[in-house]
């Protein structure tokens, strides 16, 4: 970047500034067919350092407080009002189970855990609070300073040994993310953007409210349970200028015959899972506008993108973002050629990126090698556009999160009849894949599906089941995954 960050930073202070010029300007609106619910800026500002000072009465700074929470504004509240308290907050998806979370909590003992009713806690001995605006109604604290690359949040990815790894962020990663601004969204303060995820996921976390609101602009959030199909009147009917989504809801949406009539709309914005080209041209046929995709994973948000001042060519991910160092490397570390496939990497310098994953023993500081590789195989075109290949992982994506298989299959050891199982990613229409598991023994479908709702979250859950009297192996007995794929098409109707 061309800017460092400044120092002594607060990832919170920096976030909630440029609404302190505009007090009254509308921050955060959560709509839906009932009258919006509406936060000014001085609103959350009160609630995020009155969720900090009720904090510090029940730990020191430097605590790690675990997020059990739904899809409400307590969710950006509790994480900002952590950091600004000098804490470490820990999101996590409110669908994990007891099992899942627990695991996980293992892997980043909690100091405190906020929760709310009703979503599974860890099996630790961290105090729970739940009574979020009790903890909000306090006096303002003081902003937590100190150096911008000091850790401020940890978030989990799944890893392809199939446990989850926790990434640890700095302070300065919010920073880094001003290179989204026009290198993939084109931001401004006067915009209204309206993401179509939930508040406790990491994507409308990012893309949809800190990102806006440290430029001033104002977020707009569907309320729960809110049907894609009833978006386009939710973003005619409030005027959003900017739209984010994971392509399956752009799909959904267009499902609808005709055009879809927003005026205000500049763009749509895509990520989380690759955007088929035949999509994004229904969309410019259906809106008028465009959507820009971006390629990023949980260690460095997003680093690739289109942008409205330079958009992708169709099929390709977009163009490295201004101040981003990217590159394609061969297995020996060398650059490989225009139009060959290489490892996409992003170099150690990038402000955006993790100080490392989390172990019982603290970050893996500091990251060992130059360049960072992605587990994305790429290739570059000759004008800098990269394009997707392929992962170089069995990482699958599910719903915009990456599973590993082997977490999936791990959850169903024990299950009665079962002898074997694989997960594997399927494609059933272009462009829209779904987890699916190959299994064999004398489990039928209905048993295993009821085995993985204690076990998995929904998105992790398989939605197709193939019995095979043996899973393909090698001679070696190594799993031959890639034979899944066709076995399944040839028994799909």
């Amino acid at each position: 970047m061309s800017t460092p960050c400044p120092a002594p930073f607060n990832l919170a202070r920096y976030v909630l500034e440029a609404g302190g010029a505009v007090p009254d300007k509308i921050a955060l609106a959560v709509i839906g067919p009932a009258k919006a619910q509406r936060w000014s800026y001085a609103r959350l500002t009160a609630a995020v350092r009155g969720m900090a000072t009720g904090l510090l009465s029940h730990a020191d700074a430097g605590a790690r407080v675990l997020l059990r929470l739904g899809n409400t504004p307590d969710f950006p509240v509790a994480f900002l009002g952590a950091i600004a308290a000098g804490m470490v907050p820990v999101p996590t998806a409110a669908a994990l189970t007891g099992p899942e979370i627990s695991k996980m909590a293992a892997r980043v003992p909690p100091t405190l855990i906020l929760a709310h009713d009703g979503i599974a806690l860890p099996d630790s001995g961290a105090p729970v609070l739940r009574d979020l605006a009790g903890l909000m109604d306090n006096s303002p604290a003081d902003y937590a300073m100190g150096d911008p690359g000091r850790l401020a949040y940890i978030v989990f990815t799944s890893g392809s040994s199939g446990v989850p790894r926790a990434v640890a962020h700095a302070h300065r990663a919010v920073w880094a993310r001003r290179m989204m601004w026009d290198g993939w969204y084109g931001l401004t303060p006067e915009d209204r953007l309206l993401h179509a995820g939930a508040f406790n996921w990491t994507f409308t976390l990012g893309t949809g409210l800190l990102d806006p609101w440290a430029i001033g602009a104002t977020a707009l959030i569907p309320e729960e349970g809110t049907p894609a199909e009833r978006l386009p009147l939710l973003l005619k009917r409030h005027d959003a200028s900017l739209f984010a989504a994971v392509p399956g809801v752009y799909r959904r949406i267009l499902k609808q015959d005709g055009p879809l009539d927003l005026p205000k709309l500049r763009h749509g914005l895509a990520a989380g899972e690759p955007l088929p080209a035949e999509l994004r041209q229904r969309w410019r046929t259906a809106t008028g506008t465009d959507i820009h995709e971006a390629l990023g994973m949980s260690e460095c948000s997003t680093y690739i993108s289109g942008s409205p001042t330079r958009p992708a060519p169709d099929g390709s991910a977009g163009y490295p973002q201004p101040g981003r160092r990217i590159a394609v490397l061969a297995a020996d570390g060398a650059e490989m050629p225009v139009g060959q496939t290489g490892a996409l990497a992003i170099h150690r310098s990038d402000p955006g990126l993790m100080l490392g994953y989390l172990d019982d023993k603290g970050p893996d500081l500091p990251l060992s090698a130059e360049w960072f590789l992605t587990g994305d195989m790429v290739t570059r075109d000759p004008d800098g556009a990269i394009r997707f290949a392929a992962r170089s992982d069995d990482l699958m994506n599910a719903g915009g999160f990456r599973v590993s298989p082997r977490e999936i299959e791990e959850a169903f050891e024990g299950a009665p009849g079962l002898e074997d199982c694989a997960a594997f990613s399927l494609e059933v229409r272009p462009g829209t894949f779904v987890v699916a598991l190959a299994h064999a023994g004398t489990s039928d479908e209905a048993g295993l599906a009821a085995f993985a709702e204690g076990r998995l979250a929904r998105y992790k859950q398989p939605r197709l089941y193939f019995h095979l009297d043996a899973l393909p192996r090698s001679r070696n007995g190594k799993l031959d995954r890639k034979r899944l794929v066709p076995i399944a098409k040839e028994r799909m109707p």
